[in-house]
């Protein structure tokens, strides 16, 4: 049952990612920027919720492996940095080197104290 969950969990992050990115008009960094930061924000409120005692058991596989797994990019991010450097656009790979992290810890620990016993 669990890896059903973590399977419909994907699809709907997948197809998440792909209609976000594709809606927000945004570069490919600012894209992934946005679904990593969402992503993360999204998960720190499942995490703070499945921390409850009365949370279902369905809520870590189905939102945070599988929705969340599939919305954020660890790998989009990286190949952007990488890009950017080889395109000798220095500043932009160490800004999203330093960016991305930041935010995304910030999202993820504001989700948490949302829902966090």
């Amino acid at each position: 049952m669990t890896v059903l969950l973590v399977a419909a969990g994907g699809a709907l992050g997948a197809l998440g990612r792909w209609w976000l990115v594709g809606r927000s008009g945004a570069t490919a960094a600012g894209g992934t920027l946005l679904v990593n930061v969402l992503g993360s924000f999204v998960l720190g409120l499942v995490a703070g919720w499945s921390a409850h005692e009365s949370a279902p058991g369905w809520v870590l596989p189905l939102l945070g492996a599988g929705l969340c797994g599939a919305l954020t990019t660890y790998s989009g991010h990286a190949l952007i940095v990488v890009e950017a450097a080889r395109e000798g656009r220095t500043r932009h790979a160490l800004s999203d080197v330093v960016l991305s992290p930041a935010l995304t810890l910030l999202a993820v620990t504001l989700g948490w104290s949302l829902t966090s016993p």
